[in-house]
């Protein structure tokens, strides 16, 4: 018995290896014709997969699509994450791609992705489901932003973050952005406090759900992904307990919250809507708190941005009352806070690319013989950072220069830190609300200074190496 399991083990492993073989060598075989882009194909099994993902500056293209469009062009051929790749850093076929979502092309994320975010996350969900969930999301987003409880949250927590900075010299940025940033998204989600003990709960499993997200796939107990699926599974159960909670009456008060309004939604099942607060935590934690460092650091190297958004803020506040909060009116008069914003966004790349898969052999207009030819199956890799770093699209790109977007327009096909289409970020506005109001305290009452050495990298995820450790010197009244 034992022998044959060990057997069945085997044939296992070389079907598996013999797949992965396949899958990297067989393209090299078919005739694709001389429309597929040029490029190359790499190392058996890993193919370019370690070039592509070598850490490199944020504001630049890394030396692997440098290297690789001067050979190649900007669309080209690779092998990636175990799949033959088309990789596109040129913008119309961005767009197009983007545009064609569920048609043409269709969101496909690395298998380990989905072991840790789950089947029915919004990240890696298609067809119905996706556009169910999204639904949901854009109605849920439309109703709370301008919700002056939402607003004041936000202002309250971005106060109690700063107070905190009181007799402090130093902070590293990037804790402090994250512990605003989950405070505010764990209220406005579930109705929690940062006092409430299961904050601190949901906190410590989430940290451990996101190292795995950006470990080795292997599900070995004690590994960081192993520990993900573990948290993310606790995570579910504590929402299930909050969510029967409220069903039996036994909550405290009623909530007014996402998960109040999920509630009432009986278009989603139970499990959909239980991953529907794992992505709206992970969305409003890591992008926001990524997006506030950005922010910090590009403004802490230009004085004169820095001056205009001080003074673009005192004159908000000096419209106001004493201890009168900021509204709703009030955000959408922060323009040159959109131009920062924007700007950061831009010239930072927190989102370098997305992945997607091919549903049908598609023609897109350019390459040798007037077209290229992606084959059906195929991986497609739009990448946003090569089009936000283009001088032919950008003038004078590769300068952090938020009076760019006083004429250029924050919604076209050149600009798309947020991808674009169907799978356009649903929260990408309450982001965006959140850093405007952080900063609009954040300008009015400190100076800070950074490590030069500290610069965000992109691993392909951007990160601050040091997590961004300012020095501190309070405004004077």
């Amino acid at each position: 018995m034992a022998g044959e399991l060990w057997v069945g083990v085997l044939v296992g492993i070389t079907g598996g290896l013999l797949g992965l073989i396949m899958n990297h060598f067989l393209p090299m075989f078919l005739k694709l014709g001389h429309n597929v882009p040029k490029g190359s194909f790499g190392w058996p099994l890993l193919g370019e997969t370690l070039g592509f993902l070598k850490p490199h500056p944020s504001n630049t293209l890394g030396a692997f699509l440098q290297d690789h469009c001067s050979r190649y062009g900007n669309v080209f051929k690779s092998h990636l994450f175990l799949s033959p790749t088309v990789v596109s850093c040129d913008q119309e076929l961005n767009y197009f791609i983007l545009q064609n979502e569920g048609k043409l092309f269709q969101c496909s994320y690395p298998k380990p992705i989905h072991g840790i975010l789950g089947n029915v996350s919004m990240l890696v969900a298609v067809g119905d489901t996706h556009k169910r969930l999204r639904n949901v999301a854009v109605s849920l987003v439309s109703i709370t932003k301008s919700k002056p409880e939402f607003l004041s949250d936000i202002e309250r927590t971005a106060i109690q973050i700063l107070s905190s900075w009181k007799d402090k010299q130093q902070v590293v940025f990037c804790e402090e952005a994250r512990k605003f940033s989950f405070n505010v998204i764990v209220k406005q989600v579930l109705g929690l406090t940062s006092e409430e003990p299961e904050t601190r709960e949901i906190l410590d499993d989430f940290l451990t759900f996101m190292r795995g997200l950006v470990s080795i796939p292997l599900y070995i107990p004690g590994t960081p992904y192993a520990r993900a699926v573990q948290a993310r599974s606790r995570i579910s159960s504590r929402v299930k307990a909050i969510i029967e909670e409220r069903r039996s009456g036994k909550s405290r008060s009623l909530r007014n919250d996402f998960l109040e309004i999920l509630l009432s939604v009986d278009t989603l099942s139970e499990d959909e809507k239980v991953s529907f607060v794992l992505d709206s935590l992970l969305g409003g934690y890591e992008t926001t708190s990524l997006l506030m460092a950005m922010v910090v650091h590009l403004l802490g190297k230009s004085p004169t941005a820095l001056e205009q958004l001080k003074l673009e803020h005192e004159q908000i506040t000096s419209l106001k009352e004493k201890d009168e909060c900021l509204n709703w009116e009030d955000y959408k008069t922060m323009e040159f806070t959109q131009n920062v914003i924007s700007e950061a966004l831009r010239y930072g790349n927190i989102v370098k690319f997305v992945h997607r898969k091919a549903l049908k052999d598609v023609k897109f207009r350019g390459g040798p013989r007037d077209y290229y030819l992606i084959p059906s199956g195929w991986k497609v890799l739009p990448v946003f950072t090569a089009v936000h770093l283009d001088s032919s699209v950008h003038a004078n790109a590769l300068q952090f220069h938020p009076w760019r977007w006083e004429t250029q327009d924050q919604t076209s096909k050149r600009f798309t830190p947020f991808g674009g289409g169907s799978r356009c970020c649903p929260g990408s506005e309450l982001a965006k609300i959140e850093v405007a109001f952080f900063l609009h305290h954040l300008v009015q009452n400190f100076r800070w200074t950074a490590e030069d050495a500290d610069q965000p990298k992109a691993y392909p995820y951007v990160e601050f190496g040091k997590g961004l450790l300012i020095n501190l010197d309070r405004c004077s009244t």
